[in-house]
């Protein structure tokens, strides 16, 4: 019976994901699911994102924490939409807590959302919310060894972003071992290696949102 019920509940978060990922399409928004453990850097990557993309095209975003506004605050002062969830203890967002946010939003005035989950390398990777792509950030601090511990994470996402990159010699981060344990998981994953302090990279993962929201502009 306890598996019927949790089969039940992943099938109605499934459907309500279809169905905000149809409203996303019918404007013509491209929305990310930016998913990393606490302190990686989302809120930075975020922020450095927002500040180089707001001139060419209408940005959301939907920031969620388990408790406090701060993220949002910070968010809140380059002048775009954003709202803030807090889960209450809930370790990821999920298609319902995403929807009931939309009221907030003139999706009109919106080409790219950018929905920040809740800091967490496991639960997030588990439910979907309607997004084009899951994308991973990973710091150096953090260790090469998190895809091998966290596989899922990187199953599941687009994109790696490696975060803090200048502090790599610093902290003995093997940068082959992470590329290759991130790869022998998803073969697909695009990678790029990033610093939102001294802006290394950043580029690169700029123009690839770029291309996205294009393409999704012209269905």
């Amino acid at each position: 019976m306890q598996i019927k019920v949790v089969k039940n509940i992943l099938d109605a978060s499934r459907r309500i994901a279809a169905e905000n990922r149809a409203l996303f399409d019918q404007h013509g928004i491209y929305v990310i699911n930016l998913m990393s453990s606490p302190g990686a850097g989302k809120t930075s990557l975020v922020e450095n994102t927002i500040r180089t993309l707001q001139n060419d095209f209408g940005i959301g975003v939907i920031e969620g924490d388990i408790q406090d506004s701060y993220d949002a605050e910070r968010i809140g002062r380059l002048g775009v939409p954003v709202v803030q969830i807090n889960t209450g203890g809930a370790c990821h967002l999920d298609g319902n807590m995403i929807r009931e946010t939309f009221t907030n939003f003139d999706f009109a005035a919106i080409d790219l959302l950018i929905v920040e989950n809740v800091g967490n390398l496991v639960c997030p990777a588990e439910f979907e919310i309607g997004e084009n792509a899951k994308v991973m950030l990973l710091s150096t601090p953090e260790g090469a060894d998190k895809p091998a511990k966290y596989p899922l994470m990187f199953a599941e996402s687009k994109v790696l972003l490696i975060n803090k990159i200048d502090l790599a010699p610093y902290v003995d981060f093997d940068l082959d071992k992470a590329r290759r344990d991130a790869l022998a998981i998803n073969p697909d994953l695009e990678i790029f290696e990033i610093s939102c302090k001294t802006g290394t990279g950043l580029e690169q993962w700029l123009e690839w949102l770029r291309q996205k929201i294009a393409s999704v502009k012209k269905r």
